[in-house]
């Protein structure tokens, strides 16, 4: 069975469209339940979670690796699959993933695509379909069996940015990880408001920090300071 985890912040008009999506896709019969991991909304995200069918969790603090975990506790499913708020995974998403571990794989994530045709996005977006740290994103989204998530340690809540790239590295040196060759589409709300040169290689210049070291709350100072609606 599969938990599906989502971590939350302020996304009312966003939640409900991707719960909708979650449950039209099939095999949702081996999805035990949908946690939504709320890191404190003050809109209605948890209302219209819960009228969208998603069992709603109050996170004990913000901060997506603290909520991930704090969903992951509270899961049932042998298998977790971490995804964002604003991105829809593909519709055999679900067989996808049983498959995936039935081959042998430990943990793994999707191709990725924007919801909207600019080519440079097209561009950045090609390049998930390899198996790299440097171009991993977090609105791939990521399933692992759930007893190595625990083996591991889960995600390390001292990340506030970049928890995604960092917790796929642990992973990889355990166990066995797998980018599936199906689409998950995410939105590209954050590129057109910053625009989709100018966010790229902020994000690029912050992933340089990270491999270089440098420490998370420079990053998340980095982040916020250079990004408009940066929210976590």
């Amino acid at each position: 069975m599969i938990s599906i985890i989502i971590p939350t912040y302020n996304e009312e008009g966003q939640i409900g469209k991707t719960l909708r999506h979650l449950f039209s896709c099939p095999g949702m019969e081996w999805v035990t339940e949908i946690i939504v991991a709320d890191g404190g909304s003050v809109d209605n995200t948890l209302r219209e979670a819960a009228t969208a069918g998603a069992q709603g969790v109050i996170s004990p603090g913000k901060g997506r690796a603290m909520q991930m975990n704090y969903g992951a506790a509270e899961a049932t499913g042998s298998i977790l699959y971490f995804l964002h708020a604003d991105s829809l995974p593909p519709a055999d998403f679900i067989g996808c993933i049983l498959r995936s571990i039935e081959k042998g794989n430990d943990g793994g994530c999707f191709r990725l695509r924007f919801d909207c045709g600019h080519r440079f996005l097209r561009a950045v977006a090609w390049f998930t379909r390899f198996n790299s740290g440097l171009i991993r994103f977090g609105d791939q989204s990521l399933f692992i069996k759930k007893d190595l998530f625990h083996r591991i340690g889960g995600f390390d809540e001292t990340y506030q940015v970049t928890e995604d790239q960092e917790i796929v590295r642990r992973i990889k040196r355990v166990g066995k990880f797998r980018v599936i060759p199906s689409y998950i589409i995410t939105s590209a709300r954050k590129f057109i408001e910053n625009g989709p040169y100018r966010l790229m290689g902020i994000f690029f210049y912050i992933y340089i920090l990270y491999y270089l070291g440098v420490s998370q709350p420079v990053l998340l100072n980095q982040y916020r300071k250079r990004i408009t609606n940066g929210k976590l």
